[in-house]
């Protein structure tokens, strides 16, 4: 079972070499991960963009690039396409965020001849390894998606469901989180965790544990569970997927981890024909290459479907 990033990294080993392609590849930060990532063995890369900025970058970062392919394309948004048809078209299985503003990289995502689009909803999944915690805990959506209603809550379980499946998590224990562990009709997100514990029960969000309402010290820490008379629930303090309720709750509960505790992580945006690394330019090195190995385990899963 995958307890640990570095469990995850081990199966990024046993994968056939993926390769991701960079859109707007003249970045100094993502160029550093994508040679971190071809020196581990993780991924091989195909970098798009302005060649001459990209040569100059890699030179001020003493990176070669005699073993990588470089496609020219000056424009931003034309090299965007560019890098994202090579995935389409299954010359790459990997797509990743360069030197390009994100609205512009999703418009390449979604765009309807050579994109990635699905008849998903979108939504972003964090995989988080936090020392004192016993497991990963696979956070979302943090980035994508403002105010999901219940659909988009129960298709958002069901995008993180697929990337915990493919990590090694074979049934994995969903916590729809709220303020508190009761429904109340007087706040609607309890209402929405109990109705997708239903469907969970009902067959409707399959391959998980749904149970919620959920409070965050309940999903994770079995103590809490004890303390609070929960320990009849499905969940007592080993929940491995945490659904937040906004993008509020979860982007501030993604910062607080990442600044305040010793975490490893890597982020994906699911609900695409192959996955899409989007990282921010505030993600450190280490992110930037732990994402680009969630991607090719992703990959690899979904190559066997």
């Amino acid at each position: 079972m995958t307890k640990t990033f570095d469990d995850l990294l081990a199966k990024v080993a046993a994968c056939s070499t993926k390769k991701v392609a960079v859109a707007v590849a003249q970045d100094d930060a993502v160029l550093e991960a994508v040679a971190e990532a071809k020196k581990r063995g993780i991924a091989e890369a195909v970098l798009v963009g302005d060649e001459a900025k990209i040569k100059e970058v890699a030179a001020s970062i003493n990176m070669d690039l005699s073993d990588y392919e470089i496609i020219n394309v000056e424009d931003t948004y034309e090299a965007a396409l560019t890098a994202v048809k090579l995935v389409h078209d299954g010359k790459a299985d990997m797509y990743m965020k360069g030197l390009i503003d994100t609205k512009s990289f999703l418009k390449s995502v979604l765009d309807k001849e050579v994109g990635l689009r699905t008849d998903k909803t979108l939504s972003h999944v964090c995989i988080f390894d936090i020392e004192g915690h016993d497991g990963l805990l696979f956070l979302s959506d943090v980035a994508f998606i403002p105010y999901p209603d219940l659909e988009a809550k129960a298709n958002i379980i069901r995008n993180t469901v697929e990337i915990a499946h493919a990590c090694g998590i074979e049934c994995p224990k969903v916590a729809p989180l709220a303020a508190v562990e009761v429904v109340n009709p007087k706040m609607p997100v309890t209402v929405d965790a109990a109705e997708l514990t239903k469907m969970n029960e009902e067959g409707k969000i399959t391959g998980c544990i749904v149970d919620g309402p959920l409070s965050y010290d309940l999903a994770i820490d079995s103590e809490a569970a004890k303390h609070k008379g929960a320990t009849d629930r499905k969940i007592v303090g080993d929940a491995d997927i945490l659904l937040f309720p906004d993008i509020h709750a979860g982007n501030i509960t993604y910062k607080a981890l990442v600044h305040n505790a010793k975490v490893t992580n890597g982020n994906i945006l699911t609900g695409t024909k192959a996955p899409v690394i989007l990282t921010s330019r505030s993600d450190d090195f280490e992110t930037k290459v732990n994402s680009i190995a969630v991607g090719a385990v992703v990959a690899e899963a979904m190559n066997k479907q």
